[in-house]
Order: structure tokens, then C-alpha cells, then sequence
């Protein structure tokens, strides 16, 4: 657990206690407090920065004003917490076995783990998997260092790659495009880094490239842009349209100029990332949290938590979602008239 979660756990906790006592003080009974968990990713990446902004939209603490008083318009008496953690992989076994509460994670890990296909082929199917909302659009990100000399996927052979931690959507679809151009694990000297070490090994000159997934800017990489001369790397041609078709949860995409400092921009791939949660949590819950997601006052906070909240809107909730969404986000964009 990172020191944001710690002290939204102890914040939380305190103004539980205030009041408790505040209430308990006049005879009125206390308001429950539930915790409600959001597995993320690392604290380098997008998942993290939003996780917290969202977590900060759905909570409402006991003691805290109304929504209509002008205080927080999330579910009353729920502490929601943004959990660093590996990645999507991690966070869909960590909904399967009650760790986690909820999680973020990419479209193409999603499907896996419900039909227990690709990377999880052979495992038994996720089926207690369920969507509450599709965030933003996901790029694949290919950074090398301009010394390097790589200007495409095959030149990755003989050289140093961080494909990420084990657990992760990154480290997965790594290896999807390494296959695509013919490459494997054994044809490049592999590191499992995630970003913010990554990024200090190519600034150090001890790795050559590595690879990130995840909504455009990337702190870690807007650091490392502007301190290395780095390039973004094109995830293109017919190799790659080869692995969309029979990949579907792939899409071709690009990284405009300009979002990294001095950094041309480049084609690649995108997947969506997800907020998925499981059947264990109940309907009348997930409604709330749906509901609250999706509060004209989160709004402001999704602008301001991270460049792709901007990008995060009801309109788009139910695009590329490959697994049956929870009863209770369903009731909530019936009733919002998303779904007929």
C-alpha cells in the first residue's frame, strides 16, 4: 500500500471516527462506513493518478456534507481507495479472489479472464468478471533512446527491452507484437521493469527500449522525454495488421507530435481500459457507484486528475466492453437511456 493510499486510509478512518462520536453524542445511530478497493497499476503510469480520482468522486465518508449541502456526491458512508499495484493482469486475479474490490484493466486482459483464453489458456474462466465502464483509449508505447539506433519493432533484436513486470497488460501485449515481427523473449536481452525504473535505466544508458501501455501523457515518460533524447517507435505495417485481425481488441492509433517534449509522434495500436469489478459486489452498490461516476460534480475531477480523464465520459462508457457489465451499472445507463 503507497503513502496516498495509507494517509486516504487513515483521513478516512479519522473522519469516521469524528463522526461517529459527533453522532453517537445526540443518540442518532452511526452512518456504516464501507472501504471499497480500486486495484490500478504503478505509480509512474495513468492507471494510478486516475484510480485516485475516481476514488475521490464515489467516496463519501460518514460525517461528510451531501451532495446537495455542496460536499462530496459519492456514495454515502463509502471510502473508495486507489491501490498501486502490477497492472490488469494483477487486478483481475485480485477481483477473482476478493483482494481487490474492483480494477482497471485492459480490454484484451478483460476478455482473456472471463473466457479463459490467450494469456490465461488454461486456467479457469473468470466468469464472475463484470464491467462497470469503459475509461479511455490505451496506447502502446514503444520508447527507445535515440542512441540506440531502433526504429522499429524488428530492431529490437540483440538489444535491452523492459517489457514490464509479469502481471501486467504491458508485459502481455509485449510479447503479442514481439510474436508479430517474428521476435521472441530469447531474441532480446529481457528486463522487467515498471516505467519509472525503466525510464531510469535508458536515461542511464543500461537499457536500449521498453515498452508501455497506457492513455498518453505518461508522467514517468513526460520525465524521461525531457531529460534523454529518446524516440517513440512506430507498432505498424502488415505485421501488425496481421495480429488486429486476429486480434480484435487491438485498434491502430496514433501518438500525436508534441506530447512527449521534442518527441516526433508515431503510429501504433491502442486497447480500451476497463473498470471491472465482480458479481460478489452487490447490484444496489455497484448502481451507487455507477451513478456516482457519472455525477455532473465528477466531472471537474476527472479534468483535473489526469490529461486522459478529459477523455473519460458517459457517451463512451460501453464502447469496446467484451464482457457482460454488473447488473448494477446496467441499471444505471438503462436509465440513462445508453442502453435501449
Amino acid at each position: 500500500m503507497g503513502l496516498f493510499t495509507t494517509l486516504m486510509a487513515r483521513t478516512a478512518k479519522a473522519a469516521a471516527v469524528g463522526a461517529a462520536l459527533m453522532i453517537g453524542a445526540s443518540g442518532v445511530q452511526a452512518q456504516e462506513m464501507n472501504f471499497f478497493s480500486i486495484g490500478t497499476g504503478g505509480t509512474g503510469g495513468t492507471y494510478f493518478p486516475l484510480g485516485g480520482a475516481i476514488a475521490n468522486a464515489i467516496s463519501n465518508p460518514p460525517g461528510s456534507r451531501a451532495c446537495d449541502e455542496g460536499g462530496s456526491c459519492g456514495v454515502p458512508g463509502l471510502v473508495a481507495i486507489a491501490q498501486s499495484s502490477r497492472g490488469s493482469v494483477a487486478n483481475v486475479n485480485g477481483i477473482k479472489s476478493g483482494i481487490l474490490s474492483s480494477g482497471f484493466s485492459q480490454s484484451d486482459v478483460a476478455y482473456w479472464a472471463y473466457s479463459g483464453t490467450g494469456t490465461f489458456e488454461g486456467q479457469e474462466p473468470m466468469q464472475e468478471l463484470r464491467a462497470i465502464a469503459a475509461l479511455y483509449p490505451e496506447h502502446i508505447h514503444l520508447v527507445a533512446s535515440k542512441e540506440s539506433g531502433i526504429a522499429s519493432v524488428a530492431d529490437l533484436k540483440g538489444k535491452r527491452v523492459s517489457l514490464d513486470e509479469p502481471g501486467s497488460g504491458t508485459y502481455v501485449d509485449a510479447q503479442l507484437i514481439l510474436a508479430a515481427f517474428g521476435l521472441s523473449e530469447e531474441d532480446i536481452t529481457v528486463e522487467n521493469l515498471k516505467p519509472g525504473p525503466a525510464s531510469d535505466a535508458i536515461r542511464n544508458g543500461q537499457l536500449d527500449a521498453l515498452f508501455f501501455v497506457g492513455g498518453y501523457p505518461a508522467g514517468t515518460l513526460v520525465e524521461l522525454a525531457s531529460s534523454a533524447e529518446v524516440v517513440l517507435v512506430p507498432i505498424s505495417g502488415p505485421e501488425v495488421d496481421a495480429m488486429i485481425a486476429e486480434y480484435s481488441f487491438f485498434s491502430m492509433d496514433t501518438i500525436p507530435d508534441g506530447v512527449y517534449q521534442d518527441v516526433p509522434g508515431t503510429d501504433t495500436v491502442a486497447v480500451g481500459a476497463q473498470w471491472l469489478t465482480s458479481t460478489n459486489q452487490t447490484d444496489d452498490l455497484i448502481y451507487e457507484i455507477t451513478k456516482a461516476l457519472w455525477n455532473d460534480s465528477t466531472r471537474a475531477l476527472l479534468d483535473s486528475g489526469h490529461a486522459k480523464g478529459k477523455t473519460v465520459t458517459k457517451e463512451t462508457a460501453l464502447e469496446g466492453i467484451g464482457i457482460p457489465l454488473h447488473p448494477g451499472a446496467e441499471k444505471f445507463y438503462r436509465e440513462a437511456g445508453l442502453i435501449q
